[in-house]
């Protein structure tokens, strides 16, 4: 059986990712097929400050809250990040939680929904670079949501900075989310044989 994770990077007290992941989630279950699970992962659940050592060193962790975090992204053939796009690149929180791991990452597939003024492209970008350095194949399709036309905002005041509207996607992005999830459950399943090998070595 192929496990999903779809992980909710965002760990402001007023967020869209919430949302955004549960929505995933249900649309994943629904174009998933009966190989493949899909379960969440919030990186604000786990408490993560600093990493403990480098994580290319091995599985050198000395504290709970890493080990716990090692135990969850390792059970997981692939993953679907759920990320807000800050300051034109990746949010703080879950590029530190990635860096707390290196070998629980590798040779799993990956795939991205995305939100922001500008669909959170950018931080999709560099995303991708970083999932390359720590061996993780990302699929083609990406679900980009914006913050202006796949939010409803009545009755809410916009110059409220805890204002996070209603999340109210266009239908194309569910079968955009349809197409990412085939990809991902494909190519989670091809790796499987090279995490085997590496198993093995």
């Amino acid at each position: 059986m192929t496990r999903i994770a779809i992980i909710t990077a965002s760990t402001r007290s007023h967020r869209r990712g919430k949302a955004v992941a549960e929505w995933a989630l249900d649309i994943a279950r629904k174009h998933g097929s009966d190989g493949a699970t899909f379960e969440s992962l919030d990186v604000a659940a786990f408490d993560l400050p600093a990493p403990d050592v480098p994580a290319l060193y091995g599985l050198a962790f000395t504290h709970p809250h890493t080990r716990r975090w090692a135990e969850a992204i390792a059970s997981f053939d692939g993953y679907v990040f759920v990320t807000p796009e800050y300051n034109h690149g990746v949010p703080g929180p879950l590029k530190n939680a990635i860096d707390h791991l290196f070998y629980e990452w590798n040779d799993k597939a990956v795939g991205f929904v995305s939100y922001g003024v500008n669909g959170g492209v950018r931080a999709v970008e560099q995303l991708r670079q970083i999932g390359a350095e720590i061996k993780l194949a990302d699929v083609r399709t990406q679900v980009a949501l914006n913050t202006f036309t796949d939010f409803d905002y009545t009755g809410l005041d916009p110059a409220d900075p805890t204002t996070t509207g209603v999340f109210a996607p266009a239908e194309r992005h569910a079968d955009d989310l349809g197409e990412l999830v085939a990809e991902l459950i494909a190519w989670s399943g091809a790796l499987a044989s090279v995490r085997n090998q590496a198993d093995n070595r």
